[in-house]
C-alpha cells in the first residue's frame, strides 16, 4: 500500500537542516511590508519630530497665540509659538492652568515637553503636540501656586 510520509509538501517554505539562512533572509526582507515595523525602523519619524527624539527641549517664545478648540467645544486655548534653540524649528505649545499665560512674555526661555500622546494632539486643541513646563528656569506650577517668583531679567 502507498503511504504518504511528507505532510508539509507544498507549504511554500524551504524546510530542512540547511534552510535557516534562506528563512532568515526571507523574513528580514518581508518584514518591511509590515507598516509598524517600517515606521519604527526607517527613522523618518525621528527626523520629522521637532524635538529630535528627546523628552524636553528649550525654546524662545516668539508670540502668544489663542487657538480655537475643536467642535463641539467652544473656547480659546492659550498657546505660545516657540522657536527651539537646538534646531530652530518653530512649534506651538499649550500653556496649561488658568492664567499662566500672564507669567510668559515674548523672548522668554521656556522648557517644552510632549503633551502625553507621543506626537499626537491632545483633546480639543488642534495641531498642538507640546506643552510649556518651565519659564525662565522656574516651573510653571510653582508660579501658578505662588511658591516662586519669576526672576527679573
Amino acid at each position: 500500500p502507498f503511504v504518504c510520509v511528507a505532510t508539509n509538501m507544498g507549504s511554500g517554505k524551504p524546510r530542512g537542516l540547511r534552510a535557516a539562512r534562506k528563512l532568515r533572509t526571507h523574513r528580514r526582507e518581508e518584514r518591511w511590508a509590515d507598516k509598524s515595523y517600517k515606521k519604527s525602523n526607517l527613522g523618518f519619524s525621528l527626523k520629522a519630530n521637532p524635538m529630535g527624539g528627546t523628552s524636553h527641549a528649550k525654546g524662545i517664545v516668539l508670540e502668544k497665540i489663542g487657538i480655537e478648540s475643536k467642535q463641539p467645544n467652544s473656547a480659546v486655548r492659550k498657546c505660545v509659538r516657540v522657536q527651539l534653540v537646538k534646531n530652530g524649528k518653530k512649534i506651538a505649545a499649550f500653556v496649561p492652568m488658568d492664567g499662566c499665560l500672564n507669567y510668559i512674555e515674548e523672548n522668554d526661555e521656556v522648557l517644552i515637553a510632549g503633551f502625553g500622546r507621543k506626537g499626537h494632539a491632545v483633546g480639543d486643541i488642534p495641531g498642538v503636540r507640546f506643552k510649556v513646563v518651565k519659564v525662565s528656569g522656574v516651573a510653571l506650577v510653582a508660579l501658578y501656586r505662588e511658591k516662586r517668583e519669576k526672576p527679573r531679567s
